[in-house]
């Protein structure tokens, strides 16, 4: 395969989600598989103000406020539970593509996003890579084969649903 005319034909390469040879690392950066006992991880960014504004005041004989320490974890382990990270893996697309390999994504859907339980993550919104497919025609002079463009979709974010 000629690299340089494969990139002429594909455009945009984008080195974060696309790779002509066998990826050396399995993972996104800053995404660590996350599995049962990692799974009350808090997103990234700023904590959103609905978790912020939540109340966490305890109605026992008479009415007590919390510590703001104990407010500040209620609410870190509310955000940690409630997130819906997307993952990203390598994916090996076989020989009829170009690039080879693809940094796919996906929803974590191991365990409920929602209190009370029931919902699960799901996709949310997606974008698309350009990718080079091999394509054979039968044609009367012969088999015709070419790399055609084609659109492949990638996750970009998650929702709880």
């Amino acid at each position: 395969l000629n690299e340089t005319e494969l990139r002429s034909i594909l455009g945009e390469f984008d080195l974060r989600f696309l790779s002509a040879s066998v990826p050396a690392e399995d993972r996104f950066p800053g995404n660590d598989e996350l599995d049962a006992s990692d799974s009350l991880r808090a997103g990234g960014g700023m904590m959103p103000k609905e978790i912020r504004a939540v109340d966490f005041d305890v109605q026992v004989g008479k009415k007590q406020k919390p510590s703001k320490k104990l407010k500040r974890r209620l609410q870190q382990w509310l955000w940690a539970y409630t997130s819906y990270p997307v993952l990203y893996s390598w994916t090996d697309l076989g020989i009829r593509f170009w690039p080879r390999h693809v940094r796919a994504a996906s929803c974590l859907s191991k365990r409920s996003c929602s209190v009370p339980e029931g919902m699960v993550c799901k996709p949310a919104n997606s974008t698309h890579l350009t990718l080079l497919r091999w394509r054979c025609v039968q044609r009367k002079a012969g088999l015709k084969c070419a790399w055609i463009p084609i659109q492949y979709p990638l996750i970009t974010d998650c929702k709880c649903s």
